[in-house]
């Protein structure tokens, strides 16, 4: 039997060494700036050379860290089923976090978001089979600004039994989302044993990573949370202009950052990972579609393989204000990079307007993509089976495969089929309306948000969580 998965590589072996040497001489030339005093604490009594909070960290640290830190990643279901093992060339696709707008199920229409619209995203990714996990994709605006990473957190974990990859602004938050998780795991030692959660932080380019992210990012060290901490760096504003050198800065961030967590907590869960960019320079805008970005992404792909640890990327988001060709367009070619790639979290899928608006269309016509980028990068099966000379010698000249036993046994497996892309003729589209593909997306979002039911937290675990919420609202802003 051969059965080869398809893959795609933008960083050879020498270039892979490039990068990470570029990234040891940042780390221990130029260094990292730290704000927190405990991440600190922690590099100093490591041997690292502190000048004030600049922490330059020695080549023996980064080869621990990368010895220490897990190849492997296991994300559960909220009811402790094992959903996603992150490793290898596995890839599993998701939403993204923190629009400011969405657009509307039932109008159509751009608005702002609301609590509720965490939730039936959450859902509707739920009824989703090519998304695997669920990010928020909007912010509750209609609860106490400073508690609106924490009612997310719990809106989504209403709304979907899939795993959860969440954001907090500080310390108070991540606290607060980790005795919502620990209800809802059944304890503490229930959530660390079978997490169903994975904290999205990230330091700021170029080379700064603040008290808020260092203290997030040991709290889940410590707490064996899941964790990812990809650099959000833009070439020629935050990062060099040149590719190769915004990779190895974005690179150094991420292993400056793996340093201090294993630190705290060897062996603890971490995706290592890069969202470079590059601005565009007659707008200023960081660019979600841009081939730079989708290039980066699997470039870093190439060098999470090399360093044996899974990996953080993104597909499925368009700089474009509506789902239209321009968002197919994009959407389409970022999900088979990515699948290619073998990068195993691939988030935002669903974002239009440069992250700026969740679209429950964009997120359906995602998810029919992510299926197709499936089917291809799992290559041709050849086999006794597959190549069928049986078959061919019985049907013969003239024949007809159409009736033969064996199109039957194998056709479900062998051939994709679409869900909300019409293949029909000319006359049945008619028939059928002549509706485009936006208006069948929608409609496919509306039947799963009708009719696709998400199983309920028990009432004691609701009850827990409100009472969290209820703490959070009141307390003092941090």
């Amino acid at each position: 039997m051969r059965m080869r998965r398809l893959a795609y590589r933008v960083l050879d072996e020498q270039g892979i060494r490039q990068i990470h040497a570029a990234s040891l001489e940042i780390l221990q030339r130029t260094g990292n700036e730290f704000q927190d005093p405990g991440a600190l604490e922690l590099l100093a009594k490591a041997g690292c050379k502190i000048d004030g909070r600049r922490v330059r960290i020695p080549e023996k640290l980064v080869a621990r860290a990368l010895e220490s830190a897990p190849p492997s990643v296991t994300l559960y279901s909220r009811d402790g089923c094992e959903a996603m093992v992150l490793e290898g060339s596995r890839t599993y696709n998701g939403t993204g976090s923190d629009c400011p707008f969405t657009i509307d199920v039932q109008t159509g229409l751009r608005r702002e978001t609301v609590k509720q619209d965490v939730i039936a995203l959450a859902r509707l990714v739920d009824g989703l089979p090519n998304l695997d996990f669920v990010m928020c994709m909007a912010i509750a605006k209609d609860v106490p600004r400073h508690a609106s990473y924490v009612h997310q957190f719990a809106a989504m974990a209403a709304g979907t039994t899939k795993p959860l990859v969440y954001t907090a602004a500080n310390l108070a938050d991540q606290v607060a989302i980790h005795r919502i998780a620990s209800a809802v795991a059944g304890g503490d030692e229930a959530l660390a044993e079978r997490p169903f959660l994975l904290l999205y932080a990230e330091p700021i380019p170029p080379l700064l990573h603040t008290r808020m992210g260092m203290e997030k990012l040991l709290y889940c060290a410590r707490h064996g949370i899941p964790v990812t901490y990809p650099t959000g760096a833009m070439a020629g504003a935050t990062a060099p202009v040149t590719l190769a050198g915004a990779l190895a800065m974005g690179n150094a961030e991420c292993l400056a950052g793996l340093v201090a967590h294993q630190l705290a907590a060897p062996g603890a869960p971490f995706v290592y990972g890069g969202n470079t960019t590059a601005m565009d320079m007659r707008t200023g805008s960081f660019t979600y579609a841009s081939p730079e970005f989708h290039l980066c992404f699997s470039a870093y792909a190439d060098l999470a393989h090399h360093y044996c640890l899974p990996v953080w990327a993104l597909a499925g988001a368009s700089d474009a204000k509506t789902v239209d060709a321009q968002a197919g367009a994009e959407a389409a070619m970022q999900i088979l990079m990515a699948e290619l790639s073998g990068a195993q979290l691939i988030h935002d899928m669903g974002y239009l307007d440069s992250g700026l608006c969740s679209s429950p269309e964009m997120i359906v016509l995602a998810d029919e993509l992510a299926s197709m980028a499936r089917y291809i990068s799992r290559g041709i099966e050849i086999n006794d089976r597959t190549l069928a000379l049986d078959v061919i010698d019985q049907v013969g000249p003239t024949g007809n495969y159409l009736i033969h036993e064996h199109t039957l046994a194998n056709f479900r497996e062998e051939i994709w089929f679409p869900d909300s892309i019409f293949r029909g003729t000319y006359s049945s589209w008619k028939e059928a309306g002549a509706r485009d593909i936006r208006a069948a997306l929608l409609a496919k979002a509306r039947r799963i948000l009708d009719e696709h039911e998400v199983p309920p937290l028990p009432v004691d675990v609701q009850a827990a969580i409100a009472a969290v919420l209820a703490d959070y609202d009141a307390a003092t802003p941090t």
